[in-house]
């Protein structure tokens, strides 16, 4: 699978490349220890660090990130970004823009008439044929201080104009700076052919290996780590 991804000339040197997910993974996870005690269990238990699923779901895919510092007071959105002029018609400057409240109304997300925000894209993306791109919030990634709202583009066919990237702002009291890089989309690949959905009765063979598997994971740590987890190549 190739995602081919295209900016302005102008702006080649300007801008941060999305990245492979795994390498943007955020400093709390880094810094959370593999073992923490549980005051319910009386020991130290395992922590979300060493749940591969967990981690593997914040690392799958390409970030898309920031392309430069804003500042955030209460609301309002500013930047200071000294970029040449693109030599695209068409093509956007400023790092975010607006949808206004009117576009999404009585969705479970509005918030009392507030806009969305729009993180720019400038990047166009393509895929190869028959697959469609999947954007959303950054994966567990409570931490930010908005809530990109998920997207699904076929772009495969859809790839000679950026993709835009809506949010809603979560924390209407934050004031500071969202820094250039700061993860804003999560996107990946995935097939557009619908699944056929089959559903059958466990057999003697499913039962045997169900209470197997289930026994050794409750037996001993790491079970799908070391013999069910795939390995996962490094972009």
């Amino acid at each position: 699978m190739r995602m081919i991804f295209r900016c302005d000339p102008a702006l080649s040197d300007h801008l941060p490349r999305p990245v492979a997910a795994r390498g943007a993974l955020p400093d709390w996870l880094r810094a959370m220890p593999a073992k923490a005690h549980s005051d319910i269990h009386g020991r130290d238990i395992r922590t979300v660090k060493q749940c591969p699923p967990f981690v593997d779901a914040m690392a799958y895919g390409v970030m898309i990130l920031l392309p430069c510092d804003v500042s955030v007071d209460r609301g309002s959105f500013s930047w200071a970004w000294d970029i040449p002029e693109p030599s695209t018609s068409g093509h956007p400057r400023a790092p975010l823009s607006f949808h206004v409240a009117a576009q999404f109304p009585d969705a479970p997300f509005a918030k009392d008439g507030q806009a969305a925000i729009k993180f720019n894209s400038f990047w166009t993306i393509e895929l190869e044929p028959e697959w469609s791109l999947f954007a959303t919030h950054p994966i567990n990634r409570d931490d930010l201080p908005f809530r990109l709202i998920s997207g699904l583009v076929d772009a495969d066919r859809f790839h000679d104009g950026g993709i835009n990237f809506p949010a809603i702002w979560t924390r209407p009291d934050f004031s500071g700076v969202l820094p250039k890089g700061t993860p804003v989309a999560q996107v990946f690949a995935v097939p557009r052919a619908v699944p056929q959905l089959e559903f059958e009765c466990f057999d003697e063979s499913h039962k045997a290996a169900y209470e197997t598997t289930v026994a050794e994971v409750l037996a001993s740590p790491g079970v799908y780590r070391k013999r069910f987890r795939a390995r996962r190549g490094r972009a």
